[in-house]
Formats: structure tokens, sequence, C-alpha cells
């Protein structure tokens, strides 16, 4: 890609009012991308659905500096530009007629890999919530090694989602609902610089963009657009959550959806998906497995398990200390071992990685098992 084509790509994607459907038709009327820009006023205003002010926009010109900056920044950092028109474009963004026109993605995950399963749920995860999530995501690691699991850093069910992919060595992609020189929510920073190692970051705005409220519902496309199926854990009656679910099911993609108790606040959405047919039950992997057809070639090899994993002395530090004192609290640890926050918090998040800890409600932590 050149760069001046690259700057045209970017450009397309700022002007206000220009979305994915839209910008379509503009380059399929123009006959490119770097045409769109060359376009008169006049002939603009002729394509269905642009009036004078887009048609303005768009021949004024005055993205293509900014996109220029974009473009400058993205060869800068490694971040892949990746464009509807290119080879490379993930295969399953081409079958949703509004998936992001040009996006921006860092890290090493395969975009276009065989299996990819998106994982949302509530913000306010129950700790059954969580652990179910586990379950599912280490069990579908056994069969399936390479499968990318999808979600979007939020609190609850989708950090949850990342953990576990990442705790059973599987790549894990972040949507996220702003730029990337943002992280959202902030206290996930540790998480999200972690699973560059083996996932990665997706987005459709630019660099400076910030977090805003509708950014997070335009991202859902995103994440209900780039995978296989869309699993729900845990939601409520409303939320961001059912509105993926309900983007999944218009591309016509799988919807699955874990049931809870009757009564429960927080799976309240996923029992009326189920009881309306609009998601298939979900009870563990194997439900999955067969719902979305996945074979698996992996032959079952039985593993020994490591009952005393190493560890450095601050994590077995903390795990005498988890033993002797039970549950404990990441303050309540901090004084004990005489250890800043700041620095306490990087070698928890390690330990539950590494499943030899188990996070739980209040900022409470306990030996896994």
């Amino acid at each position: 890609m050149s760069p001046t084509s690259l700057v045209h790509k970017i450009a397309l994607g700022m002007i206000p009012g220009v979305g994915d459907i839209t910008a379509r038709k503009l380059v399929s009327y123009a006959g490119s991308v770097e045409a769109v820009f060359s376009e008169s006023f006049r002939n603009l205003t002729k394509i269905s659905g642009v009036g004078e002010a887009l048609a303005k926009a768009v021949a004024g010109h005055e993205y293509l500096a900014a996109a220029a900056k974009e473009a400058e920044y993205t060869e800068k950092n490694g971040i892949r530009v990746f464009h509807y028109l290119d080879d490379d474009y993930p295969f399953r963004f081409r079958q949703c007629e509004d998936s992001p026109v040009t996006f921006f993605f860092r890290g090493k995950a395969d975009l276009n890999a065989a299996h990819i399963l998106s994982v949302v749920g509530t913000r306010n995860a129950t700790q059954r919530g969580r652990e179910l999530c586990q379950k599912i995501v280490a069990g579908l690691s056994e069969h399936f090694p390479e499968l990318v699991i999808v979600s979007g850093l939020a609190y609850g069910i989708d950090i949850a989602a990342h953990k576990a992919a990442m705790a059973n060595g599987l790549p894990t992609v972040a949507v996220l609902g702003h730029g990337l020189k943002t992280v959202y929510p902030s206290i996930h920073a540790g998480i999200a610089k972690s699973m560059l190692e083996n996932g990665g970051h997706v987005t459709d705005f630019s660099s400076d963009t910030l977090p805003e409220r509708n950014n997070f519902i335009r991202r859902n496309r995103i994440i209900a657009g780039i995978s296989d199926a869309t699993l729900i854990i845990e939601s409520g009656v409303r939320g961001g959550a059912l509105i993926t679910a309900d983007i999944a099911a218009s591309y016509n993609r799988d919807v699955m959806a874990v049931p809870g108790r009757p009564g429960d606040e927080w799976s309240a959405g996923c029992n009326a998906m189920i009881r309306c047919n609009k998601a298939a039950l979900v009870e563990g992997h194997e439900n999955i497995e067969y719902l979305l057809g996945w074979k698996s070639s992996a032959l079952t090899v039985p593993v020994q398990p490591k009952l005393f994993p190493e560890m450095t002395e601050n994590e077995k530090k903390i795990y005498e200390a988890l033993k002797t004192g039970g549950d404990l609290t990441m303050d309540t640890l901090a004084r004990a071992l005489d250890m800043p926050v700041y620095k306490l918090s990087t070698v928890l998040l390690q330990m539950e990685l590494a499943g030899l800890i188990t996070p739980c409600p209040g900022n409470v932590y306990r030996i896994h098992g």
C-alpha cells in the first residue's frame, strides 16, 4: 500500500457523516478511494444518500491532513491498517454490509483464524459468571489451541474472557471504543498490554479518539462481525451484550447464552433470549463445539498437572500469605507483605494468569482450586 493510498483510506473513515455503507457507495461511484477525493462537489451530490453538506465535506479535502498525521502514527507504532478492499481484510467482515471500511490493529493475532469466538456479558459479573467463563474457555482451549477469543476489555465478563484466554494460552483480541493511544478502563491497562504478546487490539477510531458512550455501541458491530459466533455469559434485561447479540443475529451469526436461575438479575437477559429462541442454550464448551460444528483434530494427551509451578520470590510470599490467612484483600496483602499496591497488583495479575490464584468480588484474592 503506498503512503498516498494509506492516507486516503484513513481519511475516508474520518469524515463525519460518512458511515461504512456510504463510504462504499462513494468508492463504487468514483472507482477508487483516491478518486473519491478528486470528485467535484456537483458529482458527489448525485450519489444516493450524499447530500450537499456531506459532499462539501468530502470535496473540501480538510481531513487529508489529519489522515496523513494518523498514517504517520500507525507506521511509527507498528499498527496495521486494514481496508475493505485489501486482500487480507478479515473474510468474516466481508459478509457484513456495515463492517468498518477502515480499521486499525495492533498485535499478533490472526484475524482470519479458523475459529474465532466473541464472549461478552454484564459489567456486573458474579463469581459464578466468571468461573463459568473460565471453565468454558479452558474447555475450548483443549481442542482448539489456536482459537481467538474476542471481547471488549470492559469490566465484568469482558475482562474475565480476556483473562481466561490468556490463562489458557489462547490469543485474545480487545475491540476498543476509542483510539489506540488510550486504554479504557485504565485499570485494565496491564491486561491490555499483556494481550499484545499473542492477541491484539482492534478499533475503527483514530488514535486520538477518547472513550464516549456512543463509541461503545458502535464498536459492538465489530465484536459481532469479526467472529463465528457470540456467547453471552450473564446479562441483565438491557445492556451492551444484548445489543451485540442482536447485531450478530442480523449478520446470520450464531448467538449463544448461558442460562441462570429464575429471578437472578444478571441472568435475566440470557434467560429471555433463550426463551424467545434468540440464543441457543450453552452449559459448557461441548455445546459450543456441537452448535458450531467445530471438529477437533487434536489428540487428547494426558498431561501431568504441575502441582508446584515455579514461582518468583514475591509470588511465593503472596501464595503463602493466602494459604495461611485465607481470602485476603489487596490492601491487606500489601500491608502484610510491605509491598506497594502498584507492584502487588502486577504480581497478582501474573499469578492469576498462571492459574495460581482467583480474584473475588471486593478486590479479594484466594488460592485457586
